[in-house]
């Protein structure tokens, strides 16, 4: 195996560019049908498609630019600034994201995606502007990386990938197995509705904790206590990310409640992984005859979303809903017989989820174990080709 040397990210770059934005004032600009890639869609993922597209008009009439699948897409300004992104597609950016088209002939193009995904706190510290965090397309350039023969960063970043093709795929699965559950939902109890059924209040069937948040000084991030959860910032796929931990929670929500964000915005949806504290973000919902039909709780809960997001409307600055708000919301109440029905057939479901999503958090925290150790060199990968590759010390 080769040594490994220091160079610029310029170096084995073809260019290095940003995008640009389409006049939001001209509505034949957007709608179209060309990806257009926003830089909160920036976050060390792999690009499949975007939120947004324009049309060729748009793209005419702005500084915007085809940009090849396989380049590396970072973010330079705001939050943002820092994270990266690969894509699979052939797209366009705003001017807030930094275009890597890299040189295969010398790096690949893979291998540069995680040695920046691994630079990320590096990439944070360079980032200037008083305002707001800022990279520009010259502290960008200059940016060092440390690489080895191609050889060893194509096994490097095959390794790396692995990973991730196993992650997308099981996020893929969860879409599936959710509309599948979601779909089941609407259709015994939405569209096969009687109207005979029982008309009630949401606490006739639920029970529920409106959260509210421990002292600012119990918060830490080093894991002692509880996790705590404060709402839409939380929130992943299904479960929230733990983030924040308190030493004096007030409130609980206990395992597989559904969890509601009770502030801007209002609605957001997941649920508890484990039993946590919420903060007055959060409001938790079971249902009232038994904890354990959470996968009844869960879809209920995501069939009523149009309602409770209303609730976003209200306020002067910030959309909220109340303990009071809840209480008043009107519901159908189907037959027991119905729900212990869909309780039955659908958890399978929903717990292939639930398994699903506890081993993407594994292979995370096996990709990000390794990450910095392969790009840094500090474990080996021992290789022929691509196609035989393993670790070694």
């Amino acid at each position: 195996m080769g040594e490994w040397k220091e160079c610029k990210l310029g170096d084995v770059a073809k260019r290095i560019t940003s995008g640009g934005t389409p006049s939001t004032k001209v509505k034949e600009y957007y709608g179209g049908d060309i990806p257009w890639l926003n830089t909160r869609e920036v976050n060390f993922c792999r690009i499949k498609d975007t939120e947004q597209k324009i049309t060729e008009l748009g793209l005419k009439n702005s500084s915007a630019k085809w940009i090849k699948a396989g380049s590396v897409i970072m973010a330079m300004y705001g939050a943002t600034a820092g994270k990266v992104a690969y894509t699979k597609i052939d797209l366009t950016t705003n001017q807030a994201c930094c275009n890597i088209t890299v040189n295969e002939k010398i790096a690949d193009n893979k291998f540069i995606y995680y040695g920046l995904f691994n630079s990320y706190n590096e990439l944070v510290n360079l980032a200037c502007g008083a305002a707001q965090q800022n990279l520009n397309l010259g502290v960008i350039s200059d940016f060092p990386l440390l690489i080895p023969d191609m050889l060893e960063q194509r096994a490097i970043a095959s390794v790396l990938s692995s990973l991730d093709d196993k992650i997308d795929l099981l996020y893929r699965q969860n879409k599936t197995l959710e509309a599948m559950a979601e779909t089941l939902f609407w259709q015994w109890f939405v569209e096969e509705a009687d109207e005979g059924w029982e008309k009630g209040k949401l606490p006739d069937e639920f029970d529920f904790v409106m959260g509210t948040s421990p002292p600012g000084d119990s918060y830490n991030e080093v894991g002692e206590g509880v996790p705590m959860y404060q709402g839409n910032a939380d929130f992943e796929f299904r479960f929230p990310k733990k983030r924040v931990f308190t030493t004096e929670p007030k409130r609980f929500a206990e395992q597989f409640d559904t969890l509601i964000s009770v502030r801007a915005p209002v609605g957001a949806q997941n649920m508890a992984e484990e039993r946590c504290c919420i903060g007055r973000g959060v409001a938790a919902f079971r249902y009232k005859n038994s904890k354990k039909y959470y996968t009844y709780t869960y879809f209920k809960m995501k069939s009523l979303m149009k309602e409770i997001a209303q609730f976003n409307d209200t306020g002067t600055v910030f959309g909220s809903i109340s303990k009071s708000d809840f209480e008043e919301l009107t519901i159908v109440i189907p037959p027991k017989g119905l729900v212990d029905k869909y309780q039955s057939e659908v958890k399978p479901i929903d717990d292939k989820i639930i398994s699903n999503c506890m081993q993407i958090r594994t292979l995370e925290k096996l990709r990000d174990t390794l990450l910095p150790k392969l790009i840094s060199g500090e474990v080996r990968v021992k290789y022929e080709t691509t196609e035989n590759i393993e670790l070694g010390g």
